[in-house]
C-alpha cells in the first residue's frame, strides 16, 4: 500500500493536485483515500470510469469505497455537487472525503467552462461542513485549465503538502475567462419572442427539435426543460422573454434571456426542500439538459441549453 501523498485538515477542504504520470496520479489519490479510509470517514471517488479500474487494482479497501464515473455524473457540471451534499448529507455529523476529477482531454471547451465555474462554487456549497476535497488535474492539459485551478482551489497539494493557493481570490468568485456573457446567437438562429403562451414555446421547440432529428425521448425533455424556464419568465419578470434554437456542432441549443435576475450562485444545484412551491424549475433543467450554461447580469439572465442530437 503506498504511503498517503497529503494529509487535508479534518475540516473543510478543497484542493488541487496536479499529476503527470499515472505514478503520480496513484500516489496522490490513493494517499487521500487511505488516510480517509485509516480514519473509518465515508470516501466517495467520481472520476473518469478507465481510472475507476485503475484505482479499484491498487487501492486497499476498495469495497469501503463508493465510486462514481464522472463522465457521467458530470456530463453536466452542475449535477456534481447535489450528489456530493446527498453523500455528505447521508453521513450527517461525519467528516467526508470525496476526489472529483471534473475535467479531462474530450471535454467541449463549454464543458470545461462550466466544470471550472462548479470548481468555484463547491467553495460556497460546502463552505462551513467537515468536507475534504481533493480534485486531480493532468498538467497535460491546456495551461488555462491548470492556471483555473489554481483560481478555483484554497489549497494547492505540492511534493505532498498542503499549501494555500496564492491564485485563489475567494469563495464563489469565477476565473474571468468563465464567466463572460455567452455569445449571441448565430444570425440564422430560429427566434421566439414569448410572454404568457407557454404552448407557443413548447411548439416552437418541438417544431426545430424535430427538424434538427432530435431523439423523440429527447425531445420530451427538451419541452420540459422549455417549459420551466418559459415558466419562470412568467413568473419572476414583467416583461417578455426571447427563445432562440439553432442546431451546431452536433448539438440542439436553445438560449433564454429575460429580464430576470438570479441572485443565488448555487440555484438549481440545491434540490428543493419537499413540499417546497419554488425551486424546483432550474433542478429540474440540469437533471435533463446534457449541459446548461447561465450567466445573470445587471441586463437580465441568459441560460443556454444543450442537447446532444446523437448518443
Amino acid at each position: 500500500m503506498r504511503e498517503p501523498a497529503a494529509v487535508l485538515e479534518l475540516q473543510f477542504e478543497h484542493a488541487a493536485v496536479f499529476y503527470r504520470s499515472t505514478d503520480e496520479y496513484l500516489d496522490a489519490v490513493l494517499g487521500f483515500v487511505a488516510a480517509g479510509l485509516e480514519h473509518a470517514d465515508p470516501v466517495l471517488v467520481a472520476v473518469p470510469s478507465p481510472k475507476i479500474g485503475l484505482l479499484r487494482e491498487h487501492l486497499d479497501g476498495a469495497d469501503r469505497v463508493g465510486f462514481a464515473d464522472m463522465t457521467e455524473l458530470g456530463a453536466n457540471p452542475a449535477r456534481i455537487i447535489p450528489e456530493v451534499a446527498a453523500f455528505a448529507d447521508a453521513h450527517r455529523g461525519r467528516s467526508v472525503r470525496y476526489v472529483g476529477e471534473p475535467i479531462w482531454a474530450a471535454r467541449t471547451a463549454a464543458e470545461v467552462c462550466e466544470a471550472t465555474r462548479h470548481e468555484a462554487l463547491i467553495n460556497l456549497a460546502f463552505a462551513g461542513t467537515a468536507a475534504s476535497i481533493l480534485c486531480p488535474y493532468d498538467r497535460r492539459l491546456a495551461a488555462g485549465v491548470i492556471a483555473d485551478a489554481e483560481r478555483t482551489h484554497p489549497v494547492l497539494i505540492q511534493n505532498g503538502l498542503a499549501l494555500p493557493s496564492r491564485a485563489y481570490p475567494e469563495a464563489g468568485l469565477f476565473p474571468p475567462g468563465c464567466d463572460q456573457p455567452l455569445p449571441r446567437p448565430p444570425g440564422g438562429a430560429a427566434a421566439l419572442t414569448y410572454r404568457h403562451d407557454l404552448a407557443s414555446v413548447r411548439a416552437f421547440a418541438t417544431e426545430h427539435a424535430d427538424r434538427a432529428g432530435l431523439p423523440a425521448d429527447r425531445t420530451r425533455d427538451l419541452v420540459i426543460a422549455v417549459s420551466e424556464l418559459a415558466a419562470n419568465t412568467w413568473r419572476h419578470t414583467d416583461a417578455t422573454g426571447t427563445l432562440h434554437v439553432w442546431a451546431a456542432d452536433g448539438e440542439l441549443l436553445c438560449q433564454f434571456h429575460d429580464s430576470g435576475q438570479i441572485r443565488d450562485p448555487l440555484a438549481g444545484r440545491r434540490r428543493a426542500a419537499p413540499g417546497a412551491v419554488n425551486g424546483h424549475g432550474l433542478w429540474v433543467v440540469h437533471q435533463l439538459c446534457d449541459l446548461v450554461e447561465l450567466r445573470a447580469g445587471s441586463t437580465g439572465t441568459t441560460i443556454r441549453l444543450h442537447f446532444r442530437l446523437r448518443s
